[in-house]
């Protein structure tokens, strides 16, 4: 019986570069609850032998994919990590394709990710690298926007986007499809000096696939990065967020949010790592959790040793839509150094019982009044977005939020 390793090894053949990352996924192996940042994946129930199977999938998402194109500069178009289509143009932006695997910053690929078996993988078996240059000093002013569709079992897509000194640009993307497949991507977004770069990431594959995400941001000298991350898809949806503040001056701002139902697993994690001083980051996380559904946030602040004037900040909060349901919110701080400015706070509970009555002594009912507060409670997250992204979280926040309180009542 083929196994997904003999079918992983066949795919790359006689691929020296792909070989290597692939001899490091074997070597590092998958993870087990007992490693501290997989502790809470419910990986009793995961298997790469499930995901062999490359069979198609139809993805009936057009309606939803047009909304997101709306107004875009740029459209890239890929399918299970492959660059399909590239339309529209912009002077000063380039896409194109090269191998996976390089280095960012003074770290290599390899080294980068050695502990991270899913990054491995994704390097040894991504179809190519998918690579948004934009050059210095230009200014994109409508979204660069990425579709992402996983048609068949396994999709390893790896994007880099370049940000040139002094250039601004907006991107968003945006999954489909998904169903019963293993999702892993990898992106790294390099911001150069006074660049500045605001993403938008939606994730809302199929509640079959399993979606294990991993993004990097270097920041430099006066870079500015504003990323949001959200998650409703995927019946494990793991996202961690990383950015490396390594210029004076750099700023780096994240939202991650997601909403749970069924028996979905979220799983944050962020690391903000301050390598130089007068840098300054932020964090909210916020995120609801129906029906028998569980999230993890997992959060380090890292302020190296000589960091002085460093301002870093993480806060996340859980909202339990059930009785049945789970939030776990673990903050970590790793301060190296006196001369700054840290905070973290965290919360976890239940809607607010006082707004709840406030809207139904005004004769809202008890169902449209908790969509009402949880609708509330993810305005803040999704006013930071593109609106072609906000819109449809909008409407798959509605959509969820009803099929949850249907299923309970």
């Amino acid at each position: 019986m083929t196994t997904f390793l003999d079918a992983a090894s066949e795919r790359i053949g006689s691929d020296a570069a792909r070989r290597s990352f692939f001899d490091a996924f074997v070597a590092a192996g998958l993870p087990t609850t007992s490693d501290e940042v997989w502790r809470y994946a419910p990986l009793h129930d995961f298997s790469l032998d499930r995901f062999i199977s490359a069979t198609n999938v139809a993805i009936d998402d057009d309606a939803d994919e047009r909304s997101i194109r709306e107004g875009a500069s740029i459209v890239v178009t890929m399918v299970d990590g492959e660059l399909r289509e590239v339309s529209g143009q912009c002077e000063g932006v380039r896409v194109s394709t090269r191998l996976a695997g390089h280095d960012l910053g003074d770290r290599s690929y390899i080294e980068r990710y050695r502990a991270d078996a899913f990054a491995l993988l994704n390097a040894a078996l991504s179809p190519a690298t998918v690579h948004i240059s934009i050059e210095a000093s230009v200014h994109v002013a409508m979204p660069i926007v990425i579709v992402q569709r996983a048609e068949t079992s396994l999709a390893f897509a790896n994007v880099r986007v370049d940000v040139g000194t002094s250039a601004s640009a907006t991107i968003v993307e945006c999954w489909f499809g998904g169903s019963d497949a293993l999702v892993v991507p990898v992106s790294e977004y390099h911001v150069a000096a006074n660049g500045s770069l605001q993403l938008s990431s939606y994730q809302r594959l199929a509640a079959t696939s399993w979606h294990v995400a991993r993004t990097t941001t270097l920041l430099e000298r006066d870079a500015r990065m504003q990323q949001s991350v959200i998650g409703l898809g995927a019946q494990y949806d793991r996202a961690r967020n990383d950015a490396e503040l390594v210029g004076t001056g750099a700023s780096n701002e994240l939202h991650t949010t997601f909403l749970g139902s069924g028996q979905q697993v979220h799983d944050l994690r962020t690391h903000q790592f301050h390598r130089v001083g007068r840098t300054t980051s932020s964090l909210l996380s916020k995120g609801a959790v129906a029906d028998e559904s569980r999230s993890v946030y997992t959060g380090l602040i890292e302020i190296e040793n000589g960091a002085r004037r460093t301002d870093a900040r993480q806060t996340n909060h859980n909202l339990l839509l059930s009785p049945h349901a789970h939030a776990d919110s673990v903050p970590n701080l790793d301060i190296r150094e006196n001369d700054v400015v840290c905070a973290h706070a965290s919360s976890v509970g239940p809607l607010d019982e006082m707004q709840r009555w406030y809207l139904e002594s005004r004769g809202v009912d008890r169902e449209n009044a908790e969509r009402l507060m949880v609708q509330g409670f993810f305005n803040e997250m999704t006013d930071v977005m593109p609106d072609s992204v906000a819109r449809l979280v909008d409407r798959d926040v509605a959509t969820v939020l009803a099929r949850a309180t249907g299923e309970s009542a």
